[in-house]
């Protein structure tokens, strides 16, 4: 006799996490990666937290779940998430540990990039000229537009 398998009714196929829609289908852990701010560390943390099993699919946690994970990537430090899981550790106008998400991570680097071009920082330069800002050698890669190669000299002709 064969097994038939029964489908799963309560998958959601698409859930909304914070401001991104996920797949129903993915696991949590990967699922939470999807959010701009949260990386593989964090995903980690709250599954831990939650006590979910990474492998979860997101379409079967309930709404009330789906809260608790938003509210726990939102105030990180509420759940006694570690400083050096956040992404933004002592605020350059504030000095305090914080985490931050979505629009907000974007529009808080893009300041940091015209602050440190405004003051002539190294860095700031480096950005400026779409240069790598961390040390990497240029030689052979970040060469935009241009390629340099040897060309043959135009010169007598005939010998």
């Amino acid at each position: 006799m064969t097994e038939e398998k029964q489908p799963q009714e309560n998958i959601r196929q698409m859930v909304r996490l914070i401001s991104s829609d996920v797949l129903g289908t993915k696991p949590i852990y990967l699922a939470l990666q999807k959010i701009k701010g949260v990386g593989f560390s964090l995903s980690n943390a709250i599954c831990i937290i939650m006590k979910l099993d990474k492998n979860t699919k997101v379409g079967t946690l309930s709404d009330e779940q789906i809260k608790n994970i938003e509210e726990i990537i939102r105030n990180p430090e509420k759940y006694k998430i570690p400083s050096w899981l956040l992404n933004r550790r002592k605020d350059y106008e504030t000095g305090e540990d914080k985490h931050l998400i979505t629009a907000d991570l974007k529009l808080r680097t893009e300041d940091d990039v015209k602050r440190l071009k405004k003051i002539k920082a190294y860095r700031g330069m480096r950005h400026a000229a779409g240069l790598p800002t961390r040390g990497q050698k240029t030689k052979g890669h970040f060469r935009k537009g241009k390629s340099l190669g040897v060309s043959k000299k135009k010169g007598k002709s005939g010998k």
